[in-house]
């Protein structure tokens, strides 16, 4: 039998961002370098530089033919700035008009999870938003109780003025893992059937 160790377990009184929970659809632009590799025609977006360009929602690989709100359609308008996130994979939110809350808006945003690096607007891709950070520091939870109040008290961060936002992200750096809470049915178990 193999050996397994124990994972080393992270320190709970560590750095978290504490981020606005967008109430849209998972979206990810998934960035590959070509070399020695030949480019899965399928679902490749487009190809520059050696580099070739994929984007996905939370399960599949999306196309835009076979899109999830447009957001295939959106990466293909705006290749050239989407290229600019280099190599990697790129996680975020697409929301807005005609997708879950709506927002009260008359467009769809692409906000990007990674607040740590993205932040910095002069870096990001001019297409992309970020989502908004509420507080960042030692974790602590009566901060993310303040963080859940200042979004019921004042409304949505990433939307003024909408005011039924949905709740909370925390990531936890040590431990390189995310948690939500939401402002209504946080504490409803789920159904056999339903979700997370």
């Amino acid at each position: 039998m193999e050996f397994l160790d124990f994972p080393k377990i992270a320190r709970l009184s560590r750095e978290i961002f504490i981020t606005e929970k967008i109430d849209g659809t998972n979206a990810q632009i998934a960035i590959m370098e070509l070399e020695g590799f030949p480019v899965p025609e399928a679902h490749c977006i487009c190809q520059k530089a050696g580099l070739a360009m994929f984007v996905g929602s939370r399960t599949r690989w999306i196309t835009p033919e076979d899109d999830n709100y447009g957001f295939a359609r959106w990466c293909v308008a705006h290749q050239e700035e989407l290229m600019l996130l280099g190599p990697g994979r790129h996680f975020g939110e697409w929301w807005g008009q005609g997708i879950q809350r709506n927002y009260g808006m008359k467009e769809k945003l692409f906000s990007l999870f990674n607040v740590d690096r993205w932040a910095d607007n002069t870096i990001r891709p001019f297409c992309c938003s970020v989502v908004p950070t509420l507080y960042r520091g030692n974790f602590h939870t009566e901060d993310v109780e303040r963080a859940l109040e200042l979004l019921q008290v004042k409304g949505s961060q990433a939307a003024p003025g909408f005011m039924k936002p949905e709740g909370v992200i925390i990531y936890h750096t040590a431990g390189r893992v995310y948690f939500k809470k939401t402002i209504l049915k946080d504490e409803e178990p789920k159904s056999m059937h339903g979700g997370a």
